[in-house]
């Protein structure tokens, strides 16, 4: 990137300190001192003092300003609840169908103050639509490429070989489409993404997403309770506060090594605006890793333990009481834990992030505001 002000390799940018990095390419746009931002938080919430506070322990490396999410087309905490459910119609059978509409588009987006990325996307935002259905469902999804490449879908379940977006099976020229169609199996917490090759551009490009399948608790009727607590839509299920969170980075200088890493796409988004959790209800996250170049990711939780469901398959946890969990490339789960049992759990800041310092420190981290109620 020759004529940047900084030097935005990896290391480059760990050597000489994110925050110095980043105002200097925020200087080019407008960017907020550290005062600025920190004053900007005055009328968020109450705890803003306590998340400068945070942001001065972690030696102030974190990125300076803030991200135009209106130019960018998508918020990373709007992204923790969006859940696109598709259209519904019926089958001649009286089963359910959901059809979605998928395109792909190139887009430049911003991915850290000052920071533009060319993305390529689905439905133009990184990561692409949270897709969620009921199992047993029909699925049908009408994929559009208004990209400059060939694209495709590919859905981690079961479905039939020429449903599956490989290359040489399913990938989609630009200007075309194609229709996925199967039953939605097995329930848990998917993925989908590009199949087209080169692999690891596609998916570092940004084309990737959550497919959760909730559970039919007439399947299941000796899990009933939990079934139904996962089904989008039930009273069980409308007391849990739930979300989606994709762990993902960003190779900016095409390097193969990552300058930037997120959790939905923008460095250290949940850190300068926390997550709003009320004490009294449980927490649900979605969470999937598709970070590239690096073999693994990681979540780790403040101050709290948490039931893991491996892939979300299952509706016994598969790892019970920890607070922290890795996940390889393409793997994921889902993740239960409450602030309302344990005494120490008063109101305030609960940090989570990535357990590899370097990826904390280069965006991955953000943090939980734990209130008796949201105001």
């Amino acid at each position: 990137m020759s004529g940047w002000p900084v030097d935005l390799k990896r290391r480059g940018l760990m050597g000489a300190g994110l925050l110095a990095a980043s105002s200097a390419l925020v200087g080019a746009k407008g960017a907020l001192g550290q005062g600025d931002q920190v004053s900007g938080h005055q009328g968020h919430n109450s705890a803003a003092a306590d998340t400068s506070a945070h942001v001065n322990a972690h030696g102030e490396m974190i990125t300076v300003g803030d991200v135009d999410s209106a130019n960018n087309g998508f918020d990373p905490t709007a992204m923790l609840t969006e859940w696109d459910t598709g259209e519904v119609s019926y089958l001649p059978d009286g089963r359910k169908l959901r059809t979605f509409q998928v395109t792909a588009e190139d887009k430049e987006i911003e991915i850290a103050p000052g920071v533009k990325f060319p993305a390529w996307t689905f439905n133009g935002r990184v990561p692409g639509p949270a897709l969620r259905v009921t199992e047993g469902e029909r699925v049908r999804i009408v994929f559009k490429n208004f990209g400059s490449h060939p694209h495709s879908m590919h859905f981690h379940g079961f479905h039939a070989a020429r449903m599956d977006g490989i290359p040489g099976a399913g990938l989609v020229a630009p200007g075309e489409e194609f229709t996925y169609e199967f039953d939605a199996r097995p329930y848990g917490c998917h993925l989908y993404h590009c199949h087209a090759l080169p692999l690891a551009r596609h998916i570092h490009k940004g084309m990737y997403g959550l497919f959760v399948i909730d559970p039919d608790p007439a399947r299941h009727p000796e899990m009933a309770e939990a079934a139904k607590s996962r089904l989008l839509g039930t009273p069980e299920n409308a007391r849990w506060q739930e979300m989606a969170m994709v762990m993902n980075a960003f190779d900016t200088n095409f390097d193969g090594e990552n300058e930037f890493y997120a959790c939905n796409t923008i460095a250290h988004c949940y850190a300068k605006k926390p997550i709003k959790v009320v004490r009294s209800r449980p927490v649900r996250i979605y969470l999937v890793n598709v970070t590239e170049f690096d073999p693994i990711n990681s979540f780790h939780l403040h101050g709290n333990f948490f039931d893991y469901y491996d892939q979300g398959t299952t509706l016994t946890p598969t790892l019970k009481t920890v607070d922290i969990i890795m996940q390889c490339q393409a793997q994921r789960g889902i993740l239960e834990f409450t602030f309302a049992e344990q005494s120490d759990h008063e109101p305030g800041l609960y940090m989570f992030h990535a357990h590899q310092s370097e990826f904390t420190e280069l965006g991955w981290m953000g943090m939980f505001d734990v209130v008796e109620a949201l105001s």
